[in-house]
């Protein structure tokens, strides 16, 4: 059993984050670096091809017997469904259309959202930007998690729990944290998806249906691509609180294991992140990283010293403008 940890047990800090110094130390030394900031046409036909992919499997397990049903949710369809979420990503931060097609990118992203089966998306991007401009922010930044994860999941056990929830606690997580008003495009994104779930039942019945959503809670929950949720700013050294991941998983999750390339930049595609660390390789050479996402996974619940609370939070400094 794991020593019980408190909220004391977030690291409280004070400071900026690091990235927008970092970024622009960066830029003034390799101003080359600019000109990977520019859209990747090819995130549009590798999202199509998996979006194509997941629909051709609702249709192969549509007459399997249960067990394969499952069986193939979680040795494939997980591996789908969480690698879209993380295209889903990269269309928030516009690079699939560019920066001058806000609208073409959140359309595309509610197309990217079908296979996923919950509606997302849209939530995603308003969220997600507060995390960037407010990384670690206290009541603002819903990546942080809350009290009672912190007190509750503090055990070897508790914590393994924890890892198997991760898909409920991110999408319930912002109602308590930074709860906001439901935009009309979030209005748009679930009609557009309950009505693609309903379709799937009643073309292809419940086990296609089935297939789809285990596919999505297995493949956020304890899943090896999973490990990307507690290795990137989970501390588990003192003082550095976002870590990048170099391991070949980032072939199936554009480049997001280069968490503090991204971090530094997020207006460049995951297909230059490494890109952006060859050219200034001496700014994350010497950062601590990881190479195994499973390891990560394994320590976070072994080790009594991390918990949930072991998080970097922000006190904010002046205005928040909030997605």
């Amino acid at each position: 059993m794991g020593n019980r940890v408190s909220r004391e047990d977030f690291e409280w800090v004070y400071t900026d984050q690091p990235h927008a110094s970092r970024r622009q130390e960066i830029l003034a030394k390799y101003p080359e670096i600019k000109s990977l900031m520019k859209p990747d046409s090819n995130l549009i036909w590798i999202v199509i091809l998996m979006v194509l992919t997941q629909f051709v499997a609702f249709y192969l397990v549509k007459d399997l017997d249960w067990k394969w049903v499952l069986f193939w949710a979680y040795a494939f369809g997980s591996c789908i469904n969480h690698s879209m979420t993380l295209a889903i990503h990269e269309v928030s931060h516009n690079s699939a259309f560019g920066q001058c097609k806000p609208m073409w990118n959140r359309w595309f992203g509610i197309f990217a959202n079908l296979p996923i089966g919950v509606p997302y998306s849209v939530s995603f991007k308003r969220y997600h930007m507060d995390h960037h401009r407010y990384l670690g922010g206290d009541g603002v930044d819903v990546d942080i998690p809350t009290d009672f994860e912190g007190w509750f999941f503090c055990t070897t056990f508790r914590k393994f729990i924890w890892v198997i929830l991760q898909p409920l606690f991110y999408a319930f997580r912002p109602l308590f944290i930074n709860p906001k008003p439901i935009s009309y495009l979030e209005i748009i994104n679930t009609v557009i998806q309950i009505t693609f779930d309903v379709a799937i039942y009643y073309v292809l019945g419940i086990k296609s249906l089935v297939y789809m959503l285990a596919a999505t809670l297995l493949g956020l929950g304890l899943h090896p691509i999973s490990g990307h949720f507690i290795a990137e700013h989970y501390m588990f050294l003192k003082g550095h609180e976002t870590y990048s991941y170099y391991g070949p998983l980032n072939l199936l999750t554009f480049n997001v294991g280069y968490h503090n390339e991204h971090h530094d930049f997020p207006n460049i595609p995951g297909k230059s992140l490494p890109l952006v660390r060859k050219i200034a390789a001496e700014y994350y050479e010497s950062l601590p990283h990881y190479n195994s996402w499973i390891k990560v996974l394994y320590d976070f619940v072994m080790d009594d010293t991390i918990s949930p609370y072991s998080r970097v939070k922000r006190h904010q400094k002046g205005s928040v403008v909030l997605e």
